[in-house]
């Protein structure tokens, strides 16, 4: 026997239903502050403590960001 089951609903949608926090304000601060970051108006260190106190991604991934956001900073200036 086969049964197949389709959902459709957004992605909100899908996410109340499962029981899963709505991000969207730390989403939205996060954007914010890159964009900031990559403006000047942001040191990359207080960007890459806030990442590093929300998702640890070991250090392969914080020097991916730490190059990129070095390189957002050198060609702003």
């Amino acid at each position: 026997m086969k049964v197949t089951i389709e959902i459709d609903c957004t992605p909100e949608e899908a996410r109340a239903a499962m029981g899963l926090p709505d991000l969207t304000p730390i989403h939205e601060r996060y954007v914010q502050l890159t964009r900031e970051a990559m403006e000047g108006n942001v040191r990359p260190e207080m960007l890459e403590a806030m990442m590093r106190s929300w998702a640890p991604m070991g250090e392969a991934g914080m020097n991916f960001w730490r190059r990129m956001l070095e390189g957002a900073a050198k060609s702003g200036s």
